[in-house]
């Protein structure tokens, strides 16, 4: 039967407006201000075989990823046990689909009536504010995956629409807001059930087979455009590096390299030569690499299409096992979902660069600047959790956008009084860090500062970048300003690494100055 383009635009909005919809359940039921505020949580709609249909506009390093969650939840379900209506499936592990471990994914299967077998599925992932290990926050100067938190392989949360308590007792024992915990579970939980109950009305209105045909027609359109993109790139080689500022266990430079190759409408990017996996925790599992990759080449399109499974049928992507864009287990990680993802991006945009000057942009600021800060043996105790924006780089089109969340994080930032109702914190500065954006023909965006002084007693993870590196110009523009971490104690600042722990007192203050984006073109005189 023909495709309807008229009916396939329809089917675009459907499902997407299904995952958007499934998100709002989520924020507006969850419990922690990361989740609720800040909106760190993805959601998408999957065809039968795992590939994904359509997705929210949420978080890219999360969305690229989860398709591999799912195919682990079904792999992991014994043939003769397979999926059943009403069933969830939970998982964190990096080695089979997740990214880190406080992103925690939940799958359910969408049963048409008197199927057998899951028709499609529909899937969430939402960052934990704690998820257990060494640290408050699950975000730690760590060498090894086990000591990041809860490893969680894909298990039956849920059979037939009852939650396993027995499971969900043993996670909640394992991390330090079992409360807070429990209700995000719950929100995960009921966005689920939305996004099931929405696909079968879908399904009733217009029956199963339509809707299976315009699931795999959008993938097949979403592969035209790109392909279309792809073919707009000058056919050749195109090589770059960049380097992340160390892993937080040493110093040194971990290099990040790409060969690019372009034939026709099908490219070829080839990580192979990246450095080895590193001590620290700023190792990339491989389901992040290519989360990274469907972020840019879906970026590349010109028109308003799905980024789904289609996106990526004419990229290969080539990746060395044991490298830093490649981790093996049980590699420390809890940094690649957040670091290294931005500057896999960096390098894939900068070989484009090579290729075609005139339409990609500098750096934005290459960083998430991730914030752990937690109390764990108060009486009350809590894990407060924040990625911080900066500088978007400049483009051809004009400057970059300041104090923004950009690439592979698109959260909002957590109010001050949110931040102040929440957590025994004092806001003393939040502001756009002025004049940090890169000089050129169109300026870079300008970082932000988020000043915190504390009134209990803490301890903080800070996992940055671009503190030693500045976020480079594009076509003769000027790089953006690095970041700065200080730490104030008693009228003394001290400026601290790029990563660090540290024990904070009541009156420390913690300031954090995010790198403004790089300059385009060269200024003009």
């Amino acid at each position: 039967m023909p495709i309807n383009p008229i009916l396939l635009e329809v089917f675009k909005n459907r499902f997407s407006s299904i995952a958007e919809e499934m998100g709002v359940t989520l924020t507006h039921t969850a419990f922690s201000p990361n989740i609720k505020e800040r909106r760190d949580l993805s959601c998408g709609v999957f065809d039968s075989s795992g590939d994904m249909i359509a997705q929210a506009a949420h978080i890219p390093v999360h969305l690229g990823s989860m398709p591999l969650s799912v195919k682990a939840a079904m792999r992991a379900l014994p043939e003769d046990e397979g999926f059943e209506p009403g069933d969830m499936v939970m998982l964190n592990d990096p080695f089979r689909g997740g990214t880190h471990l406080p992103d925690i994914t939940v799958v359910a299967p969408v049963f048409a009536e008197g199927s057998t077998k899951p028709d499609f599925y529909v899937a969430n992932r939402a960052h934990h504010a704690d998820v257990g290990g060494m640290t408050s926050g699950s975000m730690p100067l760590s060498t090894s995956l086990f000591q990041e938190g809860l490893i969680i392989p894909p298990v039956r949360i849920i059979r037939r629409g009852m939650i396993n308590r027995d499971i969900l007792a043993m996670v909640l024992s394992n991390v330090r807001t079992p409360a807070e915990r429990e209700g995000d579970f719950a929100a995960q939980f009921m966005a689920n059930t939305t996004g099931v109950r929405r696909m079968i009305e879908c399904i009733g209105k217009y029956g199963l087979d339509t809707c299976r045909e315009y699931g795999a027609a959008l993938m097949d359109y979403s592969e035209r455009i790109t392909r279309q993109a792809i073919a707009a790139i000058p056919d050749g080689t195109y090589d770059f590096e960049d380097c992340l500022d160390g892993d937080g266990v040493r110093t040194m430079d971990i290099f990040i390299r790409l060969r690019l190759t372009v034939n026709d409408d099908m490219a070829k990017l080839d990580f192979s030569d990246s450095d080895d996996q590193a001590e620290g925790s700023i190792n990339a599992v491989r389901a992040i690499t290519l989360s990274c990759v469907l972020y840019v080449f879906r970026a590349l399109a010109a028109q308003d299409i799905p980024a789904n499974a289609g996106c990526m049928r004419p990229v290969e992507v080539i990746t060395r096992e044991g490298s830093a864009v490649d981790a093996l287990f049980p590699a420390a990680v809890a940094g690649g979902n957040v670091e290294t993802s931005q500057r896999i991006v960096d390098v894939i945009l900068g070989a484009l660069s090579t290729a075609m000057p005139e339409r990609i942009p500098a750096a934005s600021q290459g960083t998430m600047n991730n914030v752990t800060i937690g109390n764990p043996h108060g009486p009350a105790p809590f894990a407060y959790y924040e990625t911080l924006a900066g500088g978007m780089g400049a483009s051809p089109g004009g400057p970059g956008e300041s104090a923004v969340h950009s690439h592979m994080t698109n959260t909002l930032n957590t109010p001050v009084e949110a931040l102040e109702y929440a957590y025994p914190f004092l806001v003393r500065e939040y502001a756009v860090r002025r004049d940090t954006g890169g000089e050129g023909q169109h300026r870079g965006g300008d970082g932000m500062i988020r000043d915190i002084e504390l009134t209990a007693p803490c301890e903080g993870t800070v996992l940055s970048e671009r503190r030693n590196h500045a976020p480079f110009g594009a076509n003769g523009g000027e790089p953006g300003a690095p970041g700065q971490n200080t730490l104030t104690r008693d009228g003394k600042t001290e400026e601290l690494p790029g990563k660090f722990h540290r024990e904070l007192r009541p009156g420390d203050r913690l300031r954090i100055e995010t790198p403004g984006g790089g300059g385009y073109g060269a200024k003009q005189s």
